[in-house]
């Protein structure tokens, strides 16, 4: 009888675990989908952090600004940097910069932030996605996290990596298209 209070007890345990761990269904308004030669990527827009920059992200992505532009800047270990349509790193938007959004949200792999220059409010399109957990963990409160990847880290892997040192790419890849989920193309 001890057995099988405890084999029960464990069953129980496990379950709730397992429901814990269950992954939330993401908010097709909330979820902005990268499609790169390697695959589709979602990323789970974070507006309780960065409401601001959530609001440009869309409002890019409703735009098509995503679409064809460069991954310019590729450091392994580190991260992958996009948005600039000049595809040099040293441009954005026709739309005026966003104001800092720091948080303490830890920079891990899969996490999206708002890439700007030495001045903390000049985010404006360009953003990055951290390669590792230990990569990006020292941006943590100098830059705005704005997303997480939840789906396709696979294909941010796959991104075509740059010199060492400065990440420049000599043949970049492209994000095929950018766009909302809920504005998905059909």
């Amino acid at each position: 009888m001890r057995f099988l209070t405890t084999m029960m007890a464990a069953t129980i345990a496990l379950a709730g675990a397992a429901a814990a761990q269950a992954p939330k269904a993401l908010d097709p308004n909330n979820t902005l989908v990268l499609e790169l030669k390697g695959g589709k990527v979602a990323i789970q827009l974070r507006p309780d952090l960065a409401p601001k920059h959530v609001e440009r992200v869309k409002q890019l992505a409703k735009d098509g600004f995503y679409n064809g532009l460069k991954w310019h800047r590729v450091i392994n270990g580190f991260m992958a940097q996009s948005g600039d349509p000049t595809g040099t790193g040293t441009s954005g938007s026709k739309y005026g910069n966003i104001p800092a959004e720091f948080t303490q949200e830890p920079f891990v792999r899969g996490t999206v932030g708002a890439a700007r220059t030495s001045d903390p409010n000049s985010a404006n399109s360009q953003f990055f996605i951290c390669f590792t957990d230990t990569g990006c963990a020292s941006l943590r409160g100098q830059y705005t996290v704005w997303g997480k990847v939840v789906d396709g880290m696979a294909a941010v892997d796959a991104i075509a990596k740059g010199e060492a040192g400065s990440g420049r790419v000599a043949t970049p890849d492209q994000i095929v298209k950018g766009y909302i989920a809920a504005a998905a193309p059909r």
